[in-house]
């Protein structure tokens, strides 16, 4: 008789939580031919620093992959949880050919806003230090291979009240936004067995992606030192900064404490993209718009103030 699994499932709990509810969806997800692999990481160490948490579950990873080196692999990521699967398969790219699929659940791929604000100078307040730093370089490195789902929540028109919905979006990845979801009922709610069923029955790909003007310049704005996307609610406080050519623009604010926001809106004033500095680099996004005004010279408009 063979007892070797026919698939190995990986599901990573995220930050101040530990492997329980992770492991339940995990379960509903699985058949008795599926091995479930769910560390439990500790909370208190959750909330201290990513490196050691990427060695563990990159430990166990090659542990597992040393003793079922053909069986085929899912992974599962819950906000933190998926960030450090993006840093583990970083610094393993000879393990994606093993990779079935990628699910990436409220995870915030460019950036956490409420850590950038518990640690605005990014001098590595705890965990907020790591949960504020941009990961799309590596997350479009590695999507552009495996085949990724990127699941977000909408409670408030913009943030499953945790992570912003822009900050978990990837180029190279399939998208779907549930709503009426919390940031921490996204860790089993039964509606994400559906969802993740459905991806996983396509025979999944990565998704095709080709960049249009507005993707163009938003790219641009997330290359920016420091930015790290935002939640879209105060873009009617916004005032038009470049405009260019079939409605697009991009417009600024500064909030009570002198943080610069950015967003990108199209003709019909619906709001593209959100994006926040810190101060110490509010001086570079000017730069970096002035730049953007060069390059799309014939492009805009109205041009800068």
């Amino acid at each position: 008789m063979n007892d070797l699994p026919e698939l190995l499932l990986f599901a990573q709990h995220g930050w101040a939580d530990s492997n329980e509810e992770i492991s339940q969806l995990a379960t509903k997800l699985g058949n008795d031919k599926t091995m479930i692999i769910s560390p439990n990481l500790g909370w208190v160490k959750t909330w201290l620093s990513i490196d050691p948490l990427i060695e563990m579950v990159s430990q166990k990873a090659e542990e597992i992959s040393q003793k079922y080196p053909q069986t085929p692999w899912r992974i599962i990521g819950h906000s933190l949880g998926g960030l450090i699967w993006l840093e583990v398969l970083d610094k393993h790219p000879q393990w994606w050919q093993k990779i079935h699929s990628l699910v990436l659940i409220a995870c915030p791929v460019g950036g956490a806003d409420l850590a950038r604000i518990i640690d605005p100078l990014s001098i590595g307040v705890g965990m907020a230090s790591d949960l504020g730093k941009s990961r799309r370089l590596k997350a479009d490195r590695i999507t552009k291979i495996v085949p990724t789902l990127v699941i977000a929540g909408n409670i408030d028109n913009g943030s499953d009240g945790t992570i912003s919905i822009s900050s978990t979006k990837l180029f190279y990845s399939h998208f779907v936004c549930l709503p009426n979801l919390s940031h921490s009922q996204l860790k089993n709610h039964p509606i994400l067995v559906d969802v993740i069923q459905k991806f996983w029955k396509t025979s999944p790909t990565p998704a095709l992606f080709e960049k249009d003007f507005p993707t163009v310049l938003i790219e641009r704005l997330q290359l920016i030192p420091g930015m790290t996307d935002g939640h879209s609610k105060d873009v009617e406080k916004a005032k038009s900064y470049l405009q260019f050519e079939r409605g697009i623009s991009i417009k600024v604010w500064k909030n009570p404490l002198n943080i610069l926001h950015v967003f990108v809106v199209n003709e019909q004033q619906e709001c593209l993209y959100t994006g926040f500095v810190g101060w110490v680099h509010s001086e570079g996004l000017y730069q970096a718009l002035e730049a953007i005004h060069q390059d799309y010279y014939e492009l805009v408009i109205h041009g800068l103030d």
